[in-house]
């Protein structure tokens, strides 16, 4: 695969990773409760962080060739 479209993975596998964070947030605030929504709010902020790095890395790489 070229560089460029593995960018274009990355990115869509970071905004998936967004996507799950709001799910899970959103689930966590209103359907859970005690310490699994604990556990699920964890897991949504770990997404998030992990989304936000991805995209940070996709758009400081600069343009491919």
């Amino acid at each position: 695969m070229s560089p460029a479209l593995i960018k274009m993975w990355v990115a869509l596998a970071a905004l998936g990773l967004m996507f799950i964070a709001v799910m899970a947030i959103m689930l966590s605030r209103s359907k859970l409760k005690g310490i699994i929504s604990i556990l699920v709010s964890t897991f949504a902020y770990l997404c998030m962080f992990v989304a936000g790095v991805l995209m940070l890395l996709v758009v400081f790489t600069g343009p491919t060739n």
